[in-house]
């Protein structure tokens, strides 16, 4: 994701926070909550990290003034992933900032009335995550990649490409509903691309498929 999209999605982050938070007393320290499901070494999200940070000071949000960030960094491990969720809505924030399925899928299940936010997910409303892109409802609120769909049209466009192919490895994490989805999507595409979907079940956390 480049920069000036990532600002962008920022400035939604600023927009979805409550109103009421904004009206308080200015010493009143305020709390975000940050859960990303990568590992916190990784540099791309350390940039993203910073970028937040910065359009949060331009706003007038100072980190250590006015401002607390408590940030949980899951290493794409779900269970590790679901207790720093619990942890983040224990700390009770004014709103939490999280980036994928797995890290939403948590965050729902935890809380029901803290602002989330969330950024690159897959196709939110086929999901369950909200009820609508227009109108979300809930807590919940964000930033899509795209839908469920786009696995089956990734498959046509390869088939376009390369005519020829009849094998195609496709790796998918079963613990996300949008890669279920995506899986299925490919496999209802494929009897029309001469492809043979077939599974690999060495790792059960993972759908490993060759068409």
């Amino acid at each position: 994701m480049r920069r000036r999209e990532f600002i962008t999605l920022l400035r939604g982050v600023a927009v979805s926070w409550p109103l009421t938070a904004r009206a308080q007393q200015p010493e009143r320290m305020r709390r975000i909550g940050v859960l990303q499901v990568i590992n916190e070494s990784d540099p791309e999200l350390q940039r993203r990290i910073a970028v937040f940070v910065q359009g949060l000071q331009k706003f007038g949000w100072r980190e250590g003034a006015s401002l607390v960030i408590d940030y949980r960094y899951g290493a794409d491990d779900s269970e590790r992933i679901r207790l720093d969720a619990a942890e983040l809505v224990g700390l009770n924030p004014d709103v939490i900032w999280t980036s994928g399925g797995l890290g939403l899928l948590s965050l729902k299940r935890a809380t029901h009335s803290i602002p989330i936010v969330f950024t690159t997910v897959y196709d939110p409303v086929g999901s369950g995550y909200v009820a609508s892109l227009a109108r979300p409802g809930g807590n919940i609120t964000g930033f899509t990649l795209g839908e469920f769909s786009m696995g089956g049209k990734m498959l046509e466009v390869l088939k376009e490409v390369v005519p020829q192919v009849s094998r195609v490895a496709v790796i998918l994490n079963l613990e996300q509903p949008p890669h279920v989805a995506m899986w299925r999507a490919i496999e209802a595409m494929a009897p029309s691309r001469a492809t043979e979907p077939a599974r690999s079940a060495k790792n059960p956390s993972l759908i490993s498929s060759s068409l």
